[in-house]
């Protein structure tokens, strides 16, 4: 019945927007054209739109700037050139009447002589930000983010369509890749490394059930799976770096959205009247409790997720440079009440058995300067200061008379103020480096208390400190010519509180073989911290010492190998292939002879309190994966990703074993069409995923002694042998967009999971009953948005 009701109110929708207004609805688009080396403004670049009839083109003035005036709205193709740069095209930019559409194009300087014959690459919309990536790195954008079926507007589940990642959990946003942990992921903003920017994000966990980094507010984004260049450490597995984009310096624009995620509301416009800074500011909201009543499950039981975010950026030009000031902050909570328990509702994360309240917040507030300092060298200087902060209550229930007992109480605080500078030099058409320093300092203080009835408050951990972790980089790329770029660089990192060090070579090429085929070559050494919180874990002796015993604790190390093969057949179809081989050593394990590793760590909301702990764990991860995309193009699109991989890892027993995460296998088919209907400029999408994966390994249950116990009690020498069924999904989702004066409206219905399948979220062994308990993820679940732009 609700999905009735549904389609019947986007049908009435449609209906009521079918008569449109005969007079042809124009836009403006504007932006920037610099060198994608030096940042320099390139005057005299020409600019021309040439999927309209006559052709409107424009050139580039002395700041590098452009506007082109009376363009139609729809989707457009922008083509950039300059002699002695490499064309670029920017096909099927979208343009809506509520809003202009402002382009900030890159473009790379040829390496050719006089005389030479001239070659033309095309840079294509998958093509990352940062030009010094040789292999495993594609871009996204806020498009994306909204168009893909079963996204829910998060970059993180977005990015799960890519090949070489898995995400197999409806319930959070935890990115997978290539079998590593999810702790394994870098999140940076704006070029400052950032804590997890989720909602009820666990300290150590890098993912979380609701992103609070709104998509209305992105730019192009770089993602990063493997070998990534030395400007980004501290990280293992992958690399999510976000761009914020700038507010509109020309006019005032709103946005006001409802749907899953919250009520939103934002603005952007000049900052003053002379029309050179901006500022861009975002607002959420939840409003969960709405689908609740409408009888929607998100797994919480009768709990009632409540959160709220903000996203901002500020942008204040120079004669030459730019000021931001840019953050996001964002706070949650939730109250998972085993006493009010409906045994008719999935609860994933809490238990009949205890009344648990979760409070968390995050906030990163920071500002950058970059100054052009000559046509070949520009620097930056980003500052930033972040505060996560996890608390939660824990009350046993009686099993006589249900009433609450106090049991535990915690308070996770974390601060971190980090420092970012960099130098960027054009040695030549041929030659660019890049030289940059970080500091990251922490203030934090962990304090969880356990209470026992009838007596005082047990101390389980009370630590603090400041520990600082310093890196360094230095990336050069040279071009031996046009068809071949060898990209290099040297990173180092220094962690104060176990005064470790590490020095990490990176290297990679990327070769032309025709203007079509292309392959990559990459090679990295990589590191990161262990969760902060590791290092201070508390280890309590016969005297009543404390001793933090993980202090000392190295950086996990890791290798990257890897091989690419890409083939572009035309201008809207490609084939990538990818080969890898990834090592990991001096992971954390037990002295004792057992299957304990922190690479299976970081998949859910706690994370494991083990003390005593040394670098002598292992692990490989190796995989192929194939991606046949069409970009979207002649109104439609196709995305289709296959990765094969195994991951495998070695306790302190020695033995070889399956990580929690290696599934083995993930497909993605992503498609979508885009229909024209009514005027030129209005159009209904309809979007379809199918997502097939291997089930997560987990540690069999010992039924005879949890029986004899009265709990859970798994067999250690089987750790990760026992395979969850596999997972399958498939999203629908239809959105129509109507273009008014001044005025741009969508609606949307997001069929999530539409064939209603029974994914297997874990399996619970009930010592009391002797049965096991499956808890399914979430079933059929229809997501409506309505937004509207002005």
């Amino acid at each position: 019945m609700r999905v009735i009701l549904l389609t019947i109110l986007l049908s009435r929708l449609l209906l009521s927007e079918s008569r449109a207004a005969t007079v042809q609805h124009t836009q403006r688009i504007r932006g920037t054209v610099v060198s994608v080396d030096s940042r320099a403004p390139l005057p005299g670049a020409t600019v021309v739109v040439v999927s309209v009839e006559p052709v409107l083109g424009t050139v580039t003035g002395a700041d590098g700037t452009f506007l082109l005036e009376g363009v139609a709205l729809g989707r457009q193709t922008v083509r950039v050139s300059l002699l002695g740069y490499k064309e670029q095209t920017i096909a099927n930019t979208m343009l809506t009447s509520a809003k202009e559409t402002i382009l900030n194009v890159s473009l790379d300087e040829q390496v050719y002589k006089l005389g030479e014959a001239r070659v033309v690459h095309r840079r294509d919309k998958a093509t990352p930000n940062n030009d010094m990536t040789s292999v495993s790195a594609r871009s996204f954008n806020v498009e994306e983010t909204s168009r893909f079926a079963g996204s829910r507007n998060d970059p993180a589940r977005m990015a799960t369509n890519f090949a070489g990642v898995s995400g197999a959990n409806d319930a959070r946003n935890d990115i997978i890749i290539r079998g590593n942990s999810p702790v394994g992921l870098l999140w940076r903003l704006d070029g400052i490394n950032i804590p997890n920017p989720n909602h009820f994000g666990a300290l150590g966990a890098t993912g979380g059930p609701v992103s609070l980094m709104n998509y209305n507010v992105l730019d192009k984004s770089d993602f990063l799976t493997a070998a990534f260049p030395a400007q980004y450490g501290n990280a293992v597995a992958g690399v999510f770096d976000l761009q914020m984009r700038k507010g509109n310096n020309q006019q005032h624009e709103y946005l006001g959205q409802i749907g899953f995620n919250g009520v939103e509301f934002g603005a952007e416009g000049p900052w003053t009247s002379q029309r050179r800074s901006s500022f861009l500011v975002h607002y959420r909201y939840s409003n969960l409790s709405a689908f609740q009543a409408l009888g929607l499950e998100f797994g919480t039981g009768t709990g009632t997720p409540k959160y709220q975010d903000l996203n901002y950026r500020l942008h204040f030009p120079t004669a030459k440079g730019a000021w931001s000031v840019f953050g996001l902050a964002g706070v949650s909570r939730i109250n998972l009440l085993g006493s009010q328990r409906d045994t008719t509702q999935a609860n994933y994360f809490g238990s009949d058995s205890r009344d648990t309240y979760f409070k968390y917040l995050t906030a990163v507030s920071g500002a950058s300067y970059q100054h052009q300092l000559s046509e070949k060298t520009f620097g930056k200087v980003s500052v930033a200061a972040s505060r996560t902060r996890e608390q939660f209550v824990n009350d046993s229930l009686s099993t006589v008379t249900r009433l609450p007992i106090r049991q535990e109480e915690s308070d996770f605080l974390v601060d971190k103020y980090s420092v970012h500078a960099l130098l960027n030099h054009r040695f030549s058409s041929r030659i660019t480096s890049v030289l940059g320093a970080m500091s990251d300092i922490y203030d934090f203080g962990l304090h969880r208390t356990r209470l026992t009835p009838g007596g005082g408050p047990n101390r389980a951990r009370q630590s603090s400190g400041r520990p600082t972790l310093l890196q360094g980089y230095s990336q050069w790329q040279y071009k031996l010519s046009d068809d071949i770029k060898i990209n290099a660089g040297l990173a180092g990192a220094f962690f104060t509180a176990s005064r470790r060090y590490v020095i990490e070579p990176r290297i990679g090429a990327k070769v032309f073989l025709t203007p079509r085929q292309q392959i990559g070559l990459a090679f990295g050494a990589h590191s990161q911290l262990q969760p902060l919180q590791v290092y201070y874990t508390e280890t309590h002796t016969a005297s009543g010492a404390i001793r933090f015993t993980n202090k000392t604790l190295d950086f996990t190390r890791s290798k990257h190998y890897v091989i690419s093969y890409d083939y572009l057949f035309n201008s809207d179809w490609h084939l990538k292939a990818e080969a890898y081989y990834q090592q990991l050593r001096k992971a954390g394990v037990e002295q004792r002879p057992s299957s304990f590793s922190l690479l299976n760590a970081g998949a859910g909301f706690e994370f494991p309190d083990v003390d005593s702990l040394v670098n002598r764990g292992s692990g490989r991860n190796y995989g192929l994966e194939i991606t046949c995309e069409k970009f979207f193009n002649r109104g439609y699109y196709v995305l289709s990703t296959v990765s094969l991989f195994d991951s495998k890892y070695r306790g302190s027993d020695r033995i070889w074993r399956n990580t929690t995460f290696n599934g083995r296998y993930v497909i993605n088919v992503l498609a979508g069409a885009e229909i024209k209907v009514g005027r030129k400029s209005n159009v209904v999408n309809i979007d379809w995923k199918l997502t097939a994966a291997g089930g997560r390994y987990t540690t069999p249950v010992d039924e005879a002694r949890s029986r004899l116990l009265g709990e859970q009690v798994f067999i250690e020498s089987r750790a990760f042998s026992r395979q969850l069924p596999n997972y399958f999904r498939t999203d629908l989702k239809f959105s129509y967009r109507r273009n008014g004066n001044r005025i741009t409206q969508e609606y949307s219905l997001d069929l999530q999971n539409v064939l209603n399948t029974h994914n297997v979220f874990l399996e619970r062994f009930n010592p009391r009953t002797g049965r096991y308990t499956i808890d399914y993820q979430i079933g059929f679940f229809p997501i409506p948005q309505y937004r509207l732009l002005f």
